[in-house]
């Protein structure tokens, strides 16, 4: 297996099978601290850089409160438009990220264009961990997704995800690549417009991932054993940001998970949403035995917890 250590993680096209449970045994041994609520010097002479060019929550603060867990420190920008790269000057990522380099030993990257982090990672010296680009992926997201999913079935493979959303998204684009190297299948349900590319779907054949298309939840939901949300209505991922406008659509009733869809749904299956959330999936499922997005938020803290101690070196 490849050492971690200084490794840039922008991708999980050509991650293997070891290296996922290797990560996944990582987490479970630095979790006590974060369900603790405690601090520990594992990092205490490391500094995390951030670079948020896109709107984040739980991203760009599950990777801070990783950081601070481990006893590093954590400088950077959430806001793109108060940085040289933003304002007059729109600085290049070339010139941003070998400054950066200087501040910092990690960088953690949102970018509205696909293939930024890539370009930061050719130009710094330091790891740069893809903390979601466009439309392309999310691979810290999905490593949450699958941790959650490991911790709460025991396994990954065997299982059907279906996976209701935008299949543009990145994350279904991590998750695709992701389930190649499980014995897992993939049910996509998407609106057309919004239904994967056919050279995405061209990838998973290439990769060897099982995958099918349906279209209603209720053709699919009694196979469920992991239902893996996004939203259909979606911003435009390729900008820096977009406001939320008067007039917006509704999810139709077939990509809707409600407390009457679960009940079709077998007893043991969990459902996983990155957040946040529009109509997609309602309060009222918040309460069911199901549900496993809070979870999902605070394995997304250990996951970070992992990723920084691996590609810092301080673990292997």
């Amino acid at each position: 297996m490849r050492s971690f250590a200084g490794r840039d993680i922008l991708s999980l096209k050509d991650f293997e099978r070891n290296e996922f449970y290797h990560l996944f045994g990582i987490a479970d041994r630095l979790e006590p601290i974060a369900r603790e609520r405690r601090n520990t010097d594992l990092l205490a002479d490391k500094t995390l850089v951030t670079a948020f060019y896109q709107p984040s929550t739980r991203t760009r603060l599950a990777h801070e409160a990783a950081m601070h867990r481990l006893g590093g420190a954590v400088t950077g920008f959430a806001d793109a438009k108060m940085t040289r790269a933003g304002d007059f000057y729109q600085e290049s990522i070339k010139d941003t990220v070998h400054m950066l380099e200087y501040y910092g030993d990690v960088l953690v990257m949102r970018h509205f264009d696909q293939g930024a982090p890539q370009e930061a990672a050719h130009w710094t010296s330091i790891p740069v961990i893809n903390a979601g680009d466009g439309w392309g992926e999310h691979p810290t997201q999905v490593l949450t997704d699958l941790y959650t999913v490991h911790k709460e079935k025991g396994t990954i493979d065997g299982l059907t995800f279906i996976a209701i959303g935008d299949h543009r998204m990145r994350t279904m684009h991590s998750l695709g690549y992701a389930l190649s190297q499980f014995d897992a299948e993939m049910v996509i349900l998407a609106p057309e417009e919004m239904s994967p590319t056919k050279d995405f779907l061209a990838e998973l054949d290439e990769k060897g991932t099982t995958w099918r298309i349906a279209e209603h939840i209720d053709d699919v939901i009694a196979e469920a054993d992991v239902i893996y949300m996004e939203p259909v209505v979606q911003p435009d991922y390729t900008q820096s940001r977009q406001e939320k406008q008067e007039d917006y659509g509704l999810t139709p009733p077939n990509y809707q998970i409600t407390a009457e869809v679960m009940r079709r749904a077998k007893g043991d299956s969990i459902i996983l949403h990155s957040l946040p959330r529009m109509d997609e999936l309602l309060p009222e499922v918040d309460q069911l035995k199901h549900a496993r997005y809070w979870q999902e938020a605070y394995n997304g803290v250990v996951m970070r917890m992992a990723l920084l101690a691996s590609v810092l070196g301080a673990v292997e």
